[in-house]
């Protein structure tokens, strides 16, 4: 007879049975020195912790980070150096749905890596489109309060999100993409995966260059109408979870190859639109694709909430050679992510396995939720406070050739306003060059789709930023708008506090099959 494990509390102790309450008598009432079923019911009572407040529902995997090229002109970063291959961990997601959410909304995704290098965790936090809504953080909480529910209703609201996207032009290049093919790939697998902020590299010489991080989908860019999509969630609200598990179990490992787009730090000063612009581009003929390598997911995790909803990822984390920019956005996200962390999972959430270096650490952050370390964390029992003078006898102390540059772009403290920017020619160029007719109207159904039952006031705002990037995108949404109106018989008057009829829900618009497209 092979070995059997033994059932133990979470103490040690044998547990002897795990089938009957402890009760007085046969029929009596339970006693509470019944610890074996206290324990057992507390710690069903917290199975679940505070789900993330953005990107609550997601799908996650193992896996390796190869370099194929040589890019040590640019950095001095170990992990990004010709033949390096670097564990990783992946983490897909949608934007706005709960973790219950069906994975095939129209969505942003977010794409989210963890690179566990010698010189620590480095941590590519971003979507599966090169932009976002907005560009300074003071926007970011209102818009991610249109995405969820309306505290009255308790429903998504499309007039809430149209609202705030006309009062906020910027927004106008992200939506787009959102209601195009791109808004609803058909797994993690068949989408891009962006930086979308501007970094910086740097090398030991003290030269820095703002880049930007693109990972390239091998396995084609395949998507779902919003038709086709419905089809699947009245079957599953797993799809994205069944196919990405099920690929990496069957031994199809998906791959997407690593590539940068490059600028010299001076540069930024002179060039002709705001590099740090987080709704914006950089023109692949002014800067580049220049190839890196690739990664690969080839491992699935043995537990799903200890290795994917215990995974925290943040812009914080990152590595010699690899820094930040003046880029808003991600100058919040340093702080904002790392926060939203220690609320979540705890003061010390580094320390779970999932988020653990692979290095030992010392520091001298002490006590606190998940201090669960154990041992000198200091690397000497009298070193609790720093500065002291314990160095040469184990304690911890600071490196100064992980030191960066200073950067070169400098100002003055002000409140500079972000709406004097074009917020129409990179949308223009996108609508009319990029796209071809048949994408052009699955985008004009989609969008339409999205906004039928909004108030009228806020669809002509909207339809007067659509006219400024080009009139027939703003015909071919206005006809669909109507369509949609018509088709569904809406009343918004009998709603006034959502502008929507009750059986709205977002991306409801119907569309034809699209082509894969690069």
């Amino acid at each position: 007879m092979a070995d059997r494990n033994t059932l133990r509390t979470s103490a040690g102790a044998p547990w002897p049975n795990n089938q009957d309450s402890l009760t007085a008598g046969e029929r009596g009432p339970l006693l509470l020195q019944d610890y074996q079923l206290i324990e057992k019911l507390a710690h069903q009572n917290r199975e679940r912790i505070p789900e993330r407040t953005v990107h609550a529902k997601g799908w996650g995997a193992h896996g390796k980070l190869v370099i194929t090229e040589d890019i040590s002109k640019y950095t001095k970063a170990k992990c990004l150096q010709k033949g390096v291959e670097t564990p990783m961990l992946a983490r897909f997601s949608t934007v706005a749905g709960e973790q219950g959410a069906a994975d095939h909304e129209r969505d942003v995704r977010g794409f989210a890596l963890k690179f566990y290098t010698e010189d620590g965790n480095w941590d590519m936090v971003g979507n599966n489109t090169p932009v976002f809504f907005v560009r300074d953080p003071y926007k970011f909480p209102d818009f991610i309060h249109t995405q969820k529910r309306h505290p009255k209703t308790n429903m998504r609201s499309p007039t809430a999100m149209f609202d705030f996207w006309s009062l906020s032009p910027e927004a106008l290049h992200q939506v787009t993409i959102l209601m195009s093919d791109r808004g609803l790939p058909q797994s993690p697998m068949h989408m891009n995966g962006y930086g979308s902020h501007t970094y910086s590299l740097w090398t030991d010489a003290g030269e820095r260059y703002w880049v930007k991080f693109h990972y390239k989908t091998q396995q084609g860019h395949d998507f779902f109408t919003n038709d086709e999509a419905e089809q699947i969630i009245g079957k599953t609200r797993e799809g994205y979870q069944e196919r990405l598990f099920n690929a990496i179990e069957d031994g199809q490992y998906p791959r997407w190859k690593f590539q940068i787009q490059v600028m010299a730090e001076t540069d930024a000063e002179t060039c002709d639109f705001n590099p740090f612009d987080l709704t914006k581009v950089w023109p692949h003929d002014q800067f580049p694709m220049i190839d890196v390598g690739y990664f690969e997911l080839n491992r699935n995790p043995d537990n799903y909430f200890a290795e994917i909803e215990n995974a925290a990822f943040s812009p914080s984390n990152i590595v010699p050679g690899i820094s930040f920019s003046p880029d808003r956005m991600l100058q919040a996200r340093v702080f904002s992510y790392a926060d939203a962390h220690r609320y979540r999972l705890g003061t010390h959430y580094e320390t779970i396995p999932v988020n653990r270096p692979v290095m030992e650490v010392h520091n001298y952050h002490k006590d606190g939720t998940m201090n669960v370390f154990g041992g000198v964390r200091t690397g000497n029992e009298n070193a609790y406070y720093e500065p002291n003078s314990y160095g040469d006898q184990g304690a911890a102390l600071e490196d100064r050739s992980a030191q960066e540059p200073p950067l070169k772009i400098s100002g003055d403290a002000a409140r500079y306003d972000h709406t004097r920017y074009d917020d129409y020619a990179q949308v223009r160029a996108l609508v009319t060059k990029v796209m071809n007719e048949e994408q052009r109207q699955r985008l004009y159904k989609n969008m339409g789709g999205a906004m039928a039952g909004i108030p009228s006031e806020i669809a002509e705002r909207w339809f007067g930023h659509l006219k400024q990037v080009d009139p027939a995108y703003e015909a071919g949404v206005r006809a669909a708008w109507n369509d949609a109106n018509a088709s569904a018989e809406y009343q918004a008057n009998s709603h006034p506090v959502t502008g929507n009829t009750p059986q709205q829900t977002e991306g409801n618009a119907a569309g034809d099959r699209p082509q894969a497209a690069e």
